[in-house]
């Protein structure tokens, strides 16, 4: 199967406590985005790979992959007002058989963890990267400790997930016309009753969300750079 990733960058950084697009801060020198997409750049077995830009940032991403040399990049489509109008943009925009869907704020992604993804979904039809909870976790209703699930059942889903291309884009239309909302791209898989396969991901691919995360985040790309 032919691969393509879409690497949604039309976030804010409102948890981040920044006006900017988290998507281009500094991490270790390099902006956020450009590591995200050089895994994908790295990973032998993506074809080609579009960006999600911001409403208003298409020339920025574009200024971007120029300065990168990046050279699968084959395409900058803008965002929509809510994350799956953005995926379902970038995906119209691909040309592959399966597509790996990533969130620019995951720059530790490595190109084996995205091959690995795809190839868990060649094998179940999808899939996403996924790392078992290390904490106990609670369900809590006005302030009150209601349950606590089995750890053991429970792990905290990554990025990329991987989809055929023509069956994510109908996963999202049968969302759009019925009004469902989803926070992954595997929820709207899971609606209509099909399997998505658990990829072990990593815990180091962490999604930059607030500034204890960025901090984090720089350690593990300053260690990268210098085993380089």
């Amino acid at each position: 199967m032919k691969w393509g990733a879409v690497i949604v960058a039309a976030g804010r950084g409102t948890r981040m406590g920044v006006a900017d697009n988290k998507a281009y801060l500094p991490a270790a020198g390099r902006p956020i985005l450009a590591y995200a997409i050089e895994a994908f750049e790295r990973c032998g077995r993506v074809e080609e790979i579009v960006i999600v830009a911001g409403v208003g940032e298409i020339g920025r991403a574009e200024a971007l992959v120029r300065a990168e040399r990046f050279g699968k990049v084959a395409a900058v489509v803008a965002g929509g007002a809510e994350r799956q109008d953005s995926v379902e943009a970038g995906v119209a925009a691909l040309r592959t058989e399966g597509v790996l869907v990533h969130d620019a704020a995951r720059p530790l992604v490595t190109p084996e963890l995205i091959a690995a993804c795809a190839d868990g979904a060649e094998t179940c039809g999808a899939a996403t990267l996924a790392v078992p909870v290390k904490d106990t976790i609670k369900v809590a209703e006005g302030g009150l400790i209601v349950s606590t699930p089995d750890r053991s059942s429970l792990c905290a889903v990554q990025t990329p997930q991987a989809f055929g291309r023509l069956a994510l884009l109908e996963a999202h239309r049968l969302a759009r016309e019925a009004g469902a909302s989803a926070t992954d791209d595997a929820m709207l898989f899971e609606r209509l009753g099909r399997k998505v396969a658990a990829v072990p991901g990593h815990y180091t691919n962490l999604k930059i969300t607030t500034p204890e995360d960025l901090l984090v985040a720089e350690l593990f790309l300053e260690r990268r750079r210098r085993e380089t």
